[in-house]
């Protein structure tokens, strides 16, 4: 395993268990230190230095080619791209309904795309999911409100991305057809 596999399955596991590690070879376990908070072993910051990570996230209900232009754009800034999707909680407190899909379908679905190197589920703080993470780039769609972000992390938000509105809104496409 290299390192961006080594990292990747830190991220998706939020971090690898002693246990984990017992299943690795010398060379990956050299890879990883131990974080002193949690117990949980991480990629050092040596090899993490090696590639460039972009983060990028979203709600993701109904892919379309906004999301698709938004992935692809974001993907170009880096050598990793790891896409949150929101949870159902967020979704529904931030634009007052449910989701038409749950959280675990949205992530499988955007984790399909090939420009995706992994998709999580974010945590309920935004910060936390920022922690596990750790990019070196967080890009910001079309449509997306940029935030402020802890250093190093730059920003990058896609206002060039020009689609049809009919065609690239979730809202519209959702209220187009009926749902």
């Amino acid at each position: 395993m290299n390192a961006k596999e080594l990292y990747l399955q830190c991220v998706r596991e939020n971090g690898l268990f002693e246990a984990a590690c017992g299943k690795l070879s010398q060379q990956e376990k050299a890879m990883l230190e131990k974080n002193a908070t949690n117990g949980k072993y991480w990629l050092n910051a040596s090899e993490r230095s090696m590639f460039r990570v972009v983060l990028t996230g979203g709600v993701f209900d109904i892919l379309h080619i906004g999301h698709i232009l938004t992935l692809q754009k974001a993907r170009d800034q880096g050598d990793v791209l790891v896409v949150v999707v929101t949870t159902d909680e967020r979704v529904e407190r931030v634009k007052g309904k449910k989701p038409i899909h749950d959280a675990e379908y949205r992530r499988a679905m955007v984790s399909a795309l090939k420009w995706v190197d992994l998709a999580i589920v974010g945590a309920s703080d935004v910060m936390d999911t920022f922690e596990r993470v750790k990019p070196d780039v967080v890009v910001f769609g079309y449509d997306q409100k940029p935030f402020g972000l802890p250093a190093p992390a730059k920003s990058v938000h896609l206002k060039d991305i020009m689609a049809d509105e009919r065609l690239a809104k979730t809202s519209r496409i959702i209220r187009d057809l009926g749902l």
